[in-house]
């Protein structure tokens, strides 16, 4: 039987200018991480091999420490890693990978396939053929070749590379280098481990893509794993299970606010916030100086708690109550000013200047009750 360890898109090097560098820092952090749990899960699980299917570092520029460290955590796997470039990391003339080279960083145990080659690893019983990407975006499927590649005829087919499945994957994928839907079929693969797609994807029962190990958008679609998979003999089908690799948990939360109820569910939602989660909150709709005052303070515990916290609360709006405007004890000018705006409010409900007006209405009553906490404060 043949077990190892399918993975890819590890984008070592990574930079989340998105965030503050306070979180920035452990999300780049924790992708190599990711990497040490694979090595570490290779020799728990004592797989033949690790298949590791392209973008491997994020950039070509990445820092010569960051190449060392990655090298670094492979170290807790002593069998056999077998590795190919992706759009990301291409085997260009001079890259990172001639870089790692020259910083002789690159282990013994690594197989690095920087041309389109098969390995054969005889005493496993498997033969790799490996497709990396020589440039950053190609238009002819690389994987073309393995249809008429030769193997030892005892040993099991397993494919490697890089790209977009023609006709199954989204729009937005990172490249758009192609693969033949049934490129497993043809080449009478066992096996064909993919990169490119950050989500695990099964394409069909021999061609997988394993996504990242460690998720790095806000996006559900299965990221933070590597697969285990077994052949009990050439033909057979491989029996795949997903393992968890990741550090931080990437969460959206899209919430229209209405009532009092809208503002409870949120704040829920952000108590149960935990340090290995990072939040996207996007609110919109209305509330009042209540509701706004809740979620602030709730954003703030969540804030001290997650890992980090992104909020967006531009779409909604504060809609002081009768109650908030009398709590304001604004008079003279300012009070006439409510009124007005209130009147103009009530009478073009719907109306763009209506509209206008209610904005203008909790900007000021905003204003006016920041102001009536300071000066309590004081």
């Amino acid at each position: 039987m043949l077990r190892f360890l399918h993975t890819a898109d590890w984008q070592i090097g990574r930079q989340y200018s998105q965030f503050p560098a306070d979180d920035a820092s452990p999300l780049a952090e924790a992708r190599v991480t990711a990497v040490a749990n694979i090595a570490r899960l290779a020799t728990e699980h004592k797989v033949d091999a690790v298949l590791v299917a392209g973008d491997v570092f994020d950039t070509q520029t990445v820092a010569d420490r960051t190449i060392r460290k990655l090298f670094n955590a492979l170290g807790g796997y002593v069998g056999a890693w077998l590795m190919i470039p992706g759009n990301h990391d291409a085997a260009l003339s001079e890259s990172v990978w001639t870089r790692a080279d020259r910083l002789g960083v690159i282990p013994a145990n690594l197989h690095l396939a920087l041309e389109s080659k098969v390995f054969d690893f005889a005493a496993q019983g498997f033969s790799a053929l490996m497709a990396p990407l020589t440039q950053r975006h190609t238009y002819n499927d690389l994987t073309e070749w393995f249809d008429h590649a030769e193997t030892p005829s005892k040993h099991m087919r397993i494919g490697i590379a890089h790209g977009a499945v023609l006709g199954v994957l989204a729009d937005d994928i990172d490249s758009a280098n192609p693969i033949a839907s049934d490129r497993a079929v043809r080449a009478k693969l066992d096996y064909l481990a993919l990169g490119d797609w950050h989500g695990c994807k099964q394409i069909d029962s021999r061609t997988w893509y394993s996504g990242t190990p460690e998720p790095d958008r806000f996006k559900d679609n299965g990221p933070g794993y590597v697969l285990l998979v077994e052949i009990d003999a050439p033909g057979c089908e491989p029996r795949v299970k997903r393992l968890e690799t990741s550090q931080f948990n990437w969460q959206s939360m899209d919430q229209t606010v209405a009532v009092a109820s809208d503002v409870d569910l949120v704040i829920e939602r952000l108590a149960g916030a935990t340090e290995r989660e990072v939040l996207n909150i996007r609110l919109a709709g209305q509330t009042d100086l209540k509701g706004q005052q809740r979620l602030h303070e709730a954003l703030g515990r969540a804030e001290a708690k997650a890992r980090s916290v992104q909020t967006d609360l531009s779409a909604l709006r504060l809609m002081p109550s009768d109650g908030d405007l009398a709590a304001l004890h604004a008079d003279g000018y300012l009070g006439e000013v409510i009124a007005e705006l209130r009147d103009r409010q009530s009478a073009q409900d719907g109306d763009t200047q209506g509209e206008i007006a209610g904005h203008a209405l909790g900007i000021l009553a905003g204003i006016l009750a920041e102001h009536q906490a300071v000066e309590s404060a004081a």
